[in-house]
């Protein structure tokens, strides 16, 4: 195939409580579906200007995260590159505060940037330290899935449904936590 690659990272600490939303979507995305060529489908974690290399050298990159929006908790926000980088970065002051916008300013520079970059973004209830999703944030999930399916789909490398999808690795969770809405 000679298309350039497509990334699909998930970004948040799981430790954080919603913070953990990226990971999940990444989790869920791999229990159910199998990935065409090319795409590469990663949950990162918060690896701050770690980022880069994630961002280089890739034709487009599908982020997932929680996002600062004034919008009730679960709600789902896209952002295209030129939404994200419309603000000049702010200083990283907490671990659930990923380098994104360093990272795609770095690549740019470099001449090495995406040419379509979606962030899928959901809005946290709660940010502090202790495991688990908000009811809210966790019924954004499947909206965040499909999110991510629509948007390969549009870049030409649709993923397929698994005929069996497997459990969602999250090791971070208490027993049971995997039950979560259909996507």
């Amino acid at each position: 195939m000679n298309a350039p690659p497509i990334g699909v990272v998930g970004l948040g600490n799981v430790l954080m409580g919603d913070d953990a939303f990226g990971p999940w979507v990444i989790q869920v995305l791999l229990a159910e579906h199998v990935f065409a060529e090319g795409v590469a489908v990663s949950d990162l974690g918060t690896p701050g200007l770690d980022l880069v290399p994630w961002v280089t050298n890739v034709g487009a990159l599908i982020l997932v995260d929680t996002v600062r929006a004034d919008a009730p908790p679960g709600t789902i926000r896209l952002y295209r590159r030129d939404e994200i980088l419309k603000h000049p970065p702010q200083a990283r002051l907490t671990p659930h505060d990923p380098g994104l916008k360093e990272a795609l300013l770095t690549a740019e520079f470099a001449g090495q940037a995406p040419a379509e970059v979606l962030l899928v973004g959901a809005v946290p209830e709660r940010t502090e330290m202790g495991v688990g999703l908000s009811p809210a944030v966790r019924g954004a999930v499947g909206p965040a899935v499909v999110e991510v399916l629509r948007e390969l789909e549009r870049l030409g490398r649709p993923a397929t449904r698994r005929d069996t999808p497997l459990t969602p690795q999250t090791w971070w969770e208490e027993p049971g936590a995997e039950e979560r809405p259909e996507s």
